[in-house]
């Protein structure tokens, strides 16, 4: 095949991958169904959310600003990180999750209006008699709740059934009943403060609603009271009786969901929410009784100021974000909280994303114009891009290190985005040794391919992967050794088989033009990253090792990902000993070489959906599609280079044949002119 012809296919493939990876981020970032009109709604003014991102809460098992409980919560619930709706006026508003967090805490029957919930089958609506629209769209609290009672029914009876053993449409009903639950934990959360201990008609006659921080105040003789009748065995007056459960209403309404209070002794590391302040106190088991009240009391009056308007609601809320702050600060536990709502509201990776697509368009350019000036402009407008790309790459994770007070790698979010980092800085560093073009020309679309994978896992997960490890992990030593070195072997891999992808496309399309020098290079700069990768997961296999045994009391127990790492090992050795016993040239090197990111693959994430071992993360069978279209990718690579290479020796023979046969032929002429 020619150059020309090859340089367009190469267009044409890099075309269709970023019309591809553009897609998948659009539909990410695009709500399904029709936009949903709510007539009443009116956005909160930029400087109450601006307010809010800041205010400190616990989840999760650490403190973080309500912005990211926000964005989690929501992407949990509804699939993205924003909402479309058409407001007051006809006017288009998009709301972000803390937008979304102040509706269902202090507007809730606004919220309960909004297309919270995502469903991907409409059969699950179905089931329980709800009018659904398409297959997969979003409905709103009010669209359910008619039929809430029936989904608990459905979703209890599932629950009864294996994990393993339940059919999809079952696992997505458990799902939309526990995303329910947690919407109505939210928008029942400040439902003490609305309404006051009685409900409704049973108000005290100067028309003021009776607040739960007036009747925490009389809990000491409520207790007393209480105790005497028990005392003398009387039956609890009638009255009393009432207000008891009353008050077990309003806590447990206010139990789930935001802890916002920090306590005051330090030794307590548990936040605690409005609900649990109410039963300290009633119980009488709270060491701060004072701060317990005034604590409910700011919420109350915040709740009250909405009335007022939204100038005085940012007042109130205010003081009880200082309260809160203050009081964390006083324990340690807020430092870190303004760099969080940071990290989150600038969108790092996005913006890597759009250098990385921007390198893929330069490199295309640079494609076709070859070594002109306009080839020379594209190859650095590439390899800028591509830096910025890392840039934008490094300063996240970095962020993410202090904030999590740990190592980069922690969980399986973390290595996506690290190893992309990795595979872009051992791209940059070959093209540096080398001073060949070859790797730009694949580097920045498999570097947006892991950025779109990271944002398309965070949906699929939803939930915060900033939280602590579990316990066994809580090691920053082995973290900083064992977890980095594997990271770093599986990036190298990678990008020894992006390399390889590079030889095989150059010689199979010819755009090589015949360079020996060029392949040689591309071969060394291949056969380099393989030994790096034996390096980095040998070494970081025997610190896994080592970490296992101290841990688990054994140094290798054939656990899937123990096995997966060894894999690594052994399928490099096996390479490199090949190729230097000369079992394998270039083509055999760069076949066992793409092959070999299959290996790294199942290693990295094949072993989690085998559901077994100590390293198990419990992927659902969702995720496996990607997976296996990495897996094919690969493959269709290898038979392309065997096509290639076995095209390659029929054509060598045929010249080697047609050459013989001259050479006999003009043998044979000499003798007769003999």
């Amino acid at each position: 095949m020619n150059a020309k012809t090859g340089r367009w296919i190469v267009f044409f493939l890099g075309l269709a991958s970023l019309v591809y990876l553009v897609s998948l981020v659009y539909k990410d970032s695009t709500p399904e169904g029709a936009v949903r009109t709510i007539p009443a709604y009116k956005p909160w003014d930029e400087e109450t959310v601006e307010k809010a991102s800041l205010l400190p809460v616990q989840d999760g098992g650490r403190v973080k600003p309500l912005g990211t409980y926000a964005g989690f919560t929501m992407l949990s619930l509804h699939g993205q990180r924003s909402m479309d709706i058409i407001g007051q006026d006809g006017k288009k508003v998009r709301l972000k999750p803390l937008e979304w967090m102040l509706d269902c805490l202090f507007r809730p029957e606004l919220a309960k209006d909004l297309p919270t919930f995502r469903l991907d089958n409409a059969d699950v609506l179905k089931a329980i008699g709800v009018a659904t629209k398409d297959r997969r769209d979003r409905y709103s609290y009010n669209d359910i709740a008619p039929q809430v009672e029936k989904l608990k029914q459905f979703a209890g009876s599932y629950n009864q059934i294996p994990a393993a053993n339940r059919k999809t449409i079952e696992t997505q009903t458990i799902e939309l009943y526990s995303n329910v639950m947690t919407f109505e934990a939210l928008t029942n959360y400040m439902k003490f403060a609305r309404e006051g201990l009685l409900p409704g008609s049973a108000e005290r006659e100067n028309g003021k609603k009776l607040r739960i921080s007036e009747v925490m105040g009389a809990a000491p003789k409520i207790r007393q009271a209480v105790s005497e009748f028990q005392h003398h065995g009387t039956p609890l007056p009638e009255q009393v009786q009432t207000i008891q459960t009353l008050i077990v209403e309003r806590a447990n309404e206010s139990n789930f969901g935001l802890k916002l209070f920090p306590p005051s002794n330090k030794e307590d590391v548990t936040w605690v929410s409005a609900g649990d302040r109410m039963f300290n106190i009633f119980t009488g088991v709270t060491r701060e009784p004072e701060q317990s009240i005034a604590d409910v009391k700011l919420l109350e009056e915040t709740v009250e100021a909405l009335a007022t308007g939204e100038g005085a609601f940012r007042d109130k809320f205010s003081a009880l974000e200082d309260s809160i702050v203050a009081r964390a600060k006083v324990r340690d536990e807020y430092s870190s909280i303004p760099l969080e709502a940071d990290y989150f509201r600038k969108n790092w990776l996005v913006y890597a994303l759009v250098f990385f697509l921007m390198a893929t368009v330069t490199s295309g350019v640079m494609l076709f114009t070859g070594e002109s000036k306009a080839g020379k402009i594209s190859y650095w407008a590439t390899v800028i891009t591509l830096s910025l790309g890392l840039i934008y790459l490094i300063i996240p994770i970095v962020k993410r290190c202090i904030i999590m007070q740990r190592p980069p790698v922690g969980n399986l979010y973390d290595t996506i985005i690290f190893i992309d980092m990795a595979m872009v800085f051992f791209a940059l560093l070959v093209l540096w040794m080398s001073k060949k073009k070859f790797v730009l020309g694949i580097a920045p679309i498999g570097a947006a391919f892991l950025v779109v994978l990271a944002r398309r896992f965070e949906v699929g997960e939803g939930k915060d992967h900033l939280d602590p490890l579990i316990a066994v992990l809580r090691s920053n030593f082995w973290l900083s050794t064992h977890v980095i070195t594997i990271t770093l072997g599986y990036a190298s891999g990678l990008i020894a088989a992006l390399i390889s992808i590079c030889y095989v496309m150059l010689r199979v399309l010819g755009l090589d033009e015949g360079d020996t020098s060029q392949r040689r290079a591309v071969t060394r700069a291949a056969y380099g990253c393989l030994c790096l990768t034996l390096v980095l997961s040998l070494i970081g296999t025997v610190l896994g090792g080592i970490w296992a045994n101290d841990s688990w009391g054994r140094f290798w127990g054939w656990d899937p990902k123990e096995n997966g790492a060894l894999m690594i090992v052994l399928w490099t050795l096996a390479i490199l000993h090949a190729r230097l016993g000369g079992y394998i040239k270039e083509w055999g090197l760069h076949m066992a070489s793409i092959f070999g990111a299959v290996i790294v693959g199942f290693s990295w994430w094949g072993v989690n959906f085998l559901s077994v071992g100590l390293h198990n993360y419990g992927f659902s069978d969702s995720k496996k599609g990607a997976l296996h279209f990495f897996y094919g990718a690969m493959l269709v690579f290898v038979v392309l280079a065997i096509v290639g290479w076995a095209m390659e020796r029929a054509e060598k023979k045929a010249k080697a044949d047609a050459s013989a046969a001259k050479k006999t032929e003009e043998g044979g002429g000499k003798k007769l002119e003999v």
